[in-house]
């Protein structure tokens, strides 16, 4: 996996999930990390978790705002309220949080790695020194509120933390991955996801290694020389402005700030295949689920986004609009989100994990199979434009449960001729 995964504009948003969908969140951020496990292994899914395109997709699809900087917040805390159970079997524990949570991070370390076996205290350390190094060593002008450290039984980690611009109203995430990690202070990052703005201080940098030996150099002149040498620089600079060629930039993923999700926030190929996936193995693969009460075509759909996430190479998550497009978002866009079809969701992936563990794999790797048709029919599939696709979906919310932070979705004079099966 490419450890400097890219980057993103993350507009600031303020609030709170609305506890009908943090409590969903929970249990679907759950079950999907199951299967994922389930697939692929435990060290797969905290890569997944450091891919930042991946993270956003992820929040995506379990119902937040798509391009908002809320998603790292609310997966977080989903992950840590879901994965809490399952402690035992999964072998993954999540701490820390937002603010204060943040803060508590050494201390939860320590006790889970005398409970477990890992050295708590080492990774305590660990956790101290990734904030100091995103907080002080990259000087971006974005300032550390969040920090969440997910670890293993056997000591593999994950970190993914975000520092906020209050004057800008954008967020920047970092990402870091154990696995691979050969210095703390030299080009550490799995990802860091932000907009640049202006000059960009990144100690981290190989180009840097230099002036960190540097830096040790000059604490031994003492303060004296120090100040004398600092007044040189400054007349210096003020002189020969800093170029952008000397700054140290990461690609970055630009999230726009607009709520609605818009046809050019989707790749609609990719949409397209989604959607003629679950046409097309509905019939063979959920036959017998499609007999049961409240459950139809619509929640294959949604299944089908969710597969995806769940299977998806790195490259398919270049649009995370699009995971939206399967619960939809708290402030109602890009629809309100189906609770029916959202419950619907979680009922037929817990049951697929749960008979998975007990070696009857079938609906599992049914599952799998609407991301692999996905990809085959995406480059012939034909099917809605991304408007026509949100407008159907505002149109029939009301019949899926359809909720937003202002309220139940209500019937529009377009939408009461008739009634869909979930």
């Amino acid at each position: 996996m490419v450890r400097r995964a890219g980057s993103a504009d993350l507009p600031l948003h303020g609030g709170r999930v609305p506890k009908w969908l943090a409590e969903r969140m929970t249990r679907l951020g759950a079950v999907m990390s199951q299967a994922i496990v389930q697939h692929y292994g435990r060290d797969e899914l905290l890569r997944r978790l450091s891919h930042p395109f991946w993270f956003q997709s992820f929040g995506a699809v379990m119902g937040m705002d798509w391009h908002s900087s809320g998603i790292t917040t609310s997966v977080i805390g989903a992950l840590k309220r879901g994965l809490e159970p399952l402690q035992s079997e999964l072998g993954l524990h999540v701490c820390g949080g937002r603010g204060s949570h943040s803060r508590q991070t050494p201390q939860e370390l320590v006790a889970i790695g005398e409970r477990i076996g890992f050295d708590g205290a080492a990774l305590a350390q660990t956790s101290r020194l990734i904030a100091k190094v995103d907080n002080a060593a990259v000087q971006d002008g974005f300032d550390l509120y969040l920090h969440g450290f997910i670890v293993a039984d056997d000591g593999k980690w994950v970190v993914v933390q975000q520092g906020m611009n209050g004057e800008r109203r954008q967020a920047r995430r970092y990402h870091w991955l154990s696995e691979g990690l050969k210095s703390f202070v030299d080009e550490p990052h799995a990802a860091i996801e932000g907009h640049a703005h202006g000059n960009i201080v990144n100690l981290t940098d190989h180009r840097a290694e230099p002036s960190r030996r540097r830096q040790l150099d000059v604490l031994g002149l003492g303060p004296d020389r120090i100040a004398r040498e600092l007044a040189i620089l400054e007349r210096e600079s003020a002189a020969v402005p800093l170029g952008d060629e000397q700054q140290s930039l990461l690609p970055y993923l630009v999230l726009p700030s607009h709520h609605d999700v818009r046809p050019y926030d989707v790749v609609t190929r990719r949409l397209h295949g989604n959607l003629a996936a679950a046409a097309e193995r509905a019939p063979t693969d959920f036959s017998e689920l499609l007999l049961t009460p409240g459950v139809g075509a619509r929640t294959v759909q949604a299944l089908a986004m969710v597969a995806e996430v769940i299977h998806g190479a790195p490259y398919r998550f270049s649009d995370p609009a699009r995971f939206s497009l399967a619960h939809g978002g708290k402030d109602g866009h890009p629809f309100p989100v189906p609770l029916k079809v959202y419950d619907e969701t979680i009922t037929v992936l817990k049951a697929a994990v749960h008979n998975a563990r007990l070696g009857q794999d079938e609906k599992l790797e049914a599952i799998k199979r609407l991301d692999d048709q996905a990809r085959k029919l995406e480059s012939t599939a034909s099917g809605p434009s991304v408007d026509d696709f949100i407008a159907q979906e505002r149109r029939n919310s009301h019949l899926y449960g359809g909720k937003t932070v202002f309220g139940d979705a209500v019937p529009t004079p377009a939408s009461t001729k008739g009634r869909l099966r979930l």
